[in-house]
């Protein structure tokens, strides 16, 4: 039997990064036509995650649409996966991958960078150092695509703050600052990145084809490791 694919988003109150998730989720179902897809969320919107998992009968994937590890990848999602389906399977989080990369660099293209544009990587930040360790590494890639510096900020914890990040490369003379957006959907921290005073703020990743791609490539990822034969060590 297929495993279902729950998708798991943190929750929004923002109409507009509800709609966005939900288009996402469609794309995400025409990627692979026959594949039951679900959405989810942990916290604010509906549905949550612990009442979607008890209501799918059979095998389940949940891929968490999470751009970066933290608390809710290491903590609150697993915690309700325990809780209310310890048979499914967790994959890993979104990011860093190529696929972001591709998205974040055809985003910014879409809203006009220009080749002297100083250039940031805006995400929403976190406590948890690996986790800005993923924002980072998803900056390093960008700027090898882009073949240009590109600094991570982040709207919440983190440093450098996007303020700082932002004062920075305003007194760099003549550099317009372009903010890729590093956030899935429209919200409360797609909102900071606008209105940070940037020249440029690319649009959230929502429903990019490359986005639903590695969705499914951690949704197969998951299985081939769960499907592989444990080998025993030697004493």
């Amino acid at each position: 039997m297929t495993p279902v694919l729950v998708l798991a988003a943190h929750g929004t109150r923002s109409a507009a990064g509800e709609h966005t998730l939900a288009a996402l989720a469609e794309t995400v179902r025409r990627a692979r036509p026959g594949h039951r897809v679900e959405l989810s969320y942990l916290e604010i919107s509906a549905p949550l995650l612990a009442d979607v998992l008890p209501a799918v009968r059979g095998p389940v994937v949940v891929v968490p649409l999470l751009l970066a590890g933290g608390y809710h990848a290491h903590i609150d999602l697993p915690a309700v996966v325990a809780d209310h389906r310890p048979d499914a399977v967790v994959a890993g989080w979104l990011g860093p991958h190529g696929l972001l990369t591709s998205a974040l660099a055809r985003k910014l293209a879409r809203a006009g960078l220009r080749a002297t544009d100083a250039v940031l990587l805006g995400a929403a930040g976190s406590s948890d150092p690996a986790a800005l360790g993923d924002v980072r590494a998803a900056a390093h890639r960008l700027a090898v695509r882009l073949a240009r510096p590109v600094t991570a900020a982040f709207a919440s914890a983190g440093t450098p703050s996007l303020e700082e990040a932002m004062e920075r490369l305003g007194s760099t003379p003549a550099a317009r600052v372009a903010i890729a957006s590093y956030v899935l959907a429209p919200g409360f921290f797609h909102d900071r990145l606008v209105t940070a005073g940037a020249g440029l703020v690319s649009e959230p990743l929502g429903a990019d084809p490359d986005v639903a791609a590695l969705i499914w490539h951690r949704y197969d990822e998951v299985l081939s490791r769960a499907a592989r034969p444990r080998t025993l060590r030697r004493a």
